[in-house]
């Protein structure tokens, strides 16, 4: 049986030494109650319950699943005691607007609890995160009497929320949408169509849940530019804002899936229900790109988690398991074989493992150390560069942390051998539930052309100058320093291919736009690894400057320099096949005829 243990020390480390949350949060409007003392009994309080009750439960929700019936989906035993326990310790309103009963502190704070808890048990982490982007949602476009009815009742935790955009025939071309709103005479709207794969979309945790749904009004534009956003209740608030009347949205099944078995994926029906407008007709793709965008972070915790988890479980295994002797001589004589930690090949899965979930973890929390800025920050030149790193790193953090979790914990199974691939140890269930998080919120492809299309070649470099500019300056600081000069070259290096490859990519695509979609996947790997790159050389400088000032934590800032070595000299060179293929073009791609494609068959 997995045991899951918060990485406090590792979460400290990135945001006080690495990031100085600290300074951040003095110096971040609203930001002052983010006290020192504060984040550590928040930290300290929130690894106890995932510690605890949480991470208890994660099998449970495997094994046991969710239950459909025509009253309503129950989800695993022990979760909704969780969630009550959750609600009752004031976890859903941490990073929340005072004025709708939120205790006001930064987003990043909050995205912290969601690394644990997600951590702990990604299918429970679920229900609760999902209502984030609804009440970020709310809070932007909602009107004041939307935000008095459904969001304080979401910041409290009473009522949860979710996002309804894919339907059976359409996925990520929401263009396509049929789900359709018509008007009513008292200003509300009937709301008729099928939307799947909504997660929490049923179930038994909290009495109301908030389903942001995507539509289209009668006299709506074809494409995105037709499409309208609605606050669609599971129960229809009365007069005092409590539950009332059942809406017409009943969950007609839930998914069978590979993995996340405690969270439900459910086929919603709107059989004409209710629903209110939010923001303007026809804009709803804007408005919903708030909380697209939170989801697709929330997404890139789950990469983190997945990689941290199987960490845990694979150094923990490898200390244990006895097999074999070590090529150079026997390291435990008093012992029938030597712990498999002492052999090269499981070194270098668990350095892998290491270096994603460490590295991951600081480019997610500079991330959300973006989000504050851009949020709350009260320079308006500050809050400019922040949204622009902000929309640059969000496909990089959704796709390549999603993709390099998955690679994590498949290798966590690895490094078990055949128990690892055996339930009770946990490793295998972490590939299932990791496997989702590839897809949805936009798949890697989509993610890439996101990033490729609209980030880069449609600001002309400019959001990419934004993050190399913070690398060239790194490296500009420390081109003198002999002792990081194995990072800093080899950064400065990539951090100038970087611009050259965009450039090429750019010119060839003036001549065939496929050439964006042929280059964009391996173009997002490409950049993942030039971020994490940095990160890791900036952990680099700071381990070797506590190392040089004396510390009594050697030993964990020596693995820190240890793992930033092995990153450049063992995983950074990936950077050399991504570039070679995304330079090869689009005509290894486009060549072949489709019919040519199943000729052999």
């Amino acid at each position: 049986m997995p045991v899951y243990k918060a990485p406090l020390r590792d979460i400290r480390f990135v945001q006080n030494e690495l990031l100085d949350f600290p300074a951040h949060y003095a110096a971040l409007p609203g930001g002052a109650d983010a006290t020192p003392e504060t984040v550590e009994a928040i930290l300290e309080e929130g690894a106890r319950f995932c510690e605890e009750v949480l991470a208890p439960l994660n099998r449970v929700g495997d094994t046991e699943g969710c239950t459909w019936s025509a009253d309503g989906v129950k989800t695993p035993t022990g979760f909704k005691e969780a969630y009550r326990q959750f609600v009752e310790g004031g976890w859903p309103s941490l990073a929340h607007g005072a004025e709708f009963g939120g205790q006001g502190l930064p987003e990043s704070l909050g995205f912290t609890l969601s690394e644990l808890t997600g951590e702990a048990n990604w299918a429970w982490a679920m229900y609760p995160g999902l209502s984030h982007g609804a009440m970020n949602t709310l809070s932007a476009h909602g009107t004041p009497e939307q935000q008095q009815t459904y969001l304080t009742k979401l910041v409290s935790g009473q009522w949860t929320g979710t996002m309804c955009l894919t339907e059976p025939h359409c996925g990520s071309d929401l263009g396509m949408l049929r789900t359709r709103a018509e008007p009513s005479a008292d200003g509300s709207y009937r709301i008729h169509g099928t939307k799947i794969f909504i997660s929490a979309g049923e179930h038994d945790l909290a009495e109301n849940i908030v389903h942001i749904v995507l539509a289209r009004l009668p006299d709506a534009p074809e494409g995105t530019k037709g499409i309208s956003l609605f606050i669609v209740p599971k129960f229809l608030p009365d007069s005092q804002g409590e539950v009332g009347t059942r809406n017409a949205v009943n969950c007609g099944s839930i998914e069978h899936k590979m993995g996340i078995h405690g969270n439900a994926t459910c086929v919603l029906n709107f059989d004409g229900a209710t629903g209110f407008l939010i923001g303007p007709p026809n804009k709803g793709l804007n408005c919903m790109f708030t909380f697209m965008n939170m989801a697709r972070i929330g997404t890139a915790i789950q990469g983190l988690a997945h990689a941290e988890v199987a960490f845990q479980g694979a150094i923990r295994y490898a200390r244990e398991r006895l097999q074999m002797r070590a090529l150079s001589g026997p390291k435990a004589p008093d012992k029938p074989a030597d712990p498999i930690i002492v052999h090269p090949d499981v070194r270098r899965m668990l350095l892998t493992i290491k270096a994603f979930a460490e590295g991951n973890r600081a480019l997610l929390y500079f991330a959300a150390k973006q989000g504050d800025i851009a949020q709350r920050s009260a320079d308006e030149a500050a809050r400019a560069q922040a949204e622009t790193l902000l929309a640059f790193v969000t496909p990089i953090a959704k796709a390549f942390l999603t993709e390099t979790g998955f690679e994590a914990a498949n290798l966590g199974v690895q490094v078990y051998g055949g128990h690892g691939y055996i339930a009770e140890w946990g490793m295998e269930q972490n590939v299932r539930d990791a496997r989702i998080a590839c897809l949805y919120e936009g798949t890697t492809g989509i993610q890439a052309l996101d990033l490729l299309g609209r980030k880069v070649l449609l600001t002309q470099g400019e959001s990419l100058k934004a993050f190399t500019k913070l690398v060239h300056k790194f490296c500009q600081a420390h081109e003198g320093n002999a002792e990081l000069a194995e990072f800093v070259q080899p950064l400065a290096q990539l951090n100038k291919e970087w611009g050259e490859v965009t450039l090429k990519i750019g010119m060839a695509a003036m001549q065939d736009r496929e050439e964006v979609g042929a280059a964009a996947v391996d173009y997002l790997m490409y950049s993942g690894y030039a971020c994490l790159a940095y990160f890791w050389a900036d952990i680099a400088r700071l381990a070797q400057e506590k190392l040089a000032a004396g510390t009594a934590e050697e030993g964990f800032y020596r693995a820190k320099l240890q793992t930033a070595r092995f990153y450049y000299q063992r995983i950074l060179p990936r950077t050399r096949t991504h570039a070679a293929a995304m330079l090869a073009g689009a005509a290894p791609l486009m060549a072949m005829a489709e019919e040519e494609f199943s000729l052999g068959y």
